[in-house]
């Protein structure tokens, strides 16, 4: 049996534009799965740099799952954007320090908390994800969405703000994918099952 090593940085070969991306992430505060994929048209040291206003003193943390595919120039907002919306101003006058220093005692920025991509979620071309959103596992976003609410496992949604557009499937199909969650079977069951998986008939996996 012959499996493509997880911890390969570039699993196709003479091609550095898709990596395995938990091999080449860096910050502590991403956490990313098994086999899940990132597809730059430049380079892979993109993703990084996309992952936007993640500071350590907010504490958010990005979750992204096993055998998720995620596209180019997907953004992910972190909750370091935040600023003060119900206040007079939305101006940020502490950073600044000096006399402003204190224009920040007893009250605190806005955090939605952390972002969490299930497993098995396919993120399309050039998506924008929200502060604080979950997305669900099996879930499809469209190229160009802005992802400001959760998503449901196994929806597809796209638009700006993002809408679901449909289910996958029938809502006793979500319920038996979710049950059977493959993706944290053995990777040598999962190797044993891909033509199953790559099938329509769920049946096949429940033998």
């Amino acid at each position: 049996m012959e499996i493509p090593n997880k911890d390969e940085k570039y699993p196709l070969k003479d091609y550095d534009r898709l990596c395995f991306l938990k091999n080449i992430v860096k910050n502590p505060n991403i956490i990313i799965g098994d086999y899940t994929y990132y597809d730059d048209f430049e380079t892979v040291e993109n993703f990084e740099k996309n992952v936007k206003y993640l500071f350590d003193f907010t504490g958010d943390k990005l979750v992204i799952g096993k055998f998720c595919m995620i596209a180019s120039d997907v953004t992910f907002i972190m909750n370091g954007a935040n600023h003060l919306s119900q206040s007079i101003t939305a101006y940020p006058f502490a950073i600044f320090g000096k006399d402003w220093a204190n224009a920040m005692d007893g009250k605190a920025y806005p955090t939605k908390g952390d972002t969490v991509v299930g497993n098995d979620v396919w993120i399309g071309y050039g998506a924008t994800i929200m502060p604080g959103i979950t997305i669900g596992d099996g879930a499809i976003i469209a190229t160009k969405s802005v992802v400001t609410k959760d998503v449901e496992p196994y929806a597809i949604v796209g638009g700006n703000p993002a809408k679901e557009i449909r289910k996958r499937f029938s809502e006793e199909k979500i319920k038996q994918l979710l049950e059977i969650s493959w993706w944290d079977w053995s990777i040598e069951k999962i190797t044993e099952n891909v033509q199953n998986l790559t099938g329509e008939n769920i049946r096949k996996l429940l033998m």
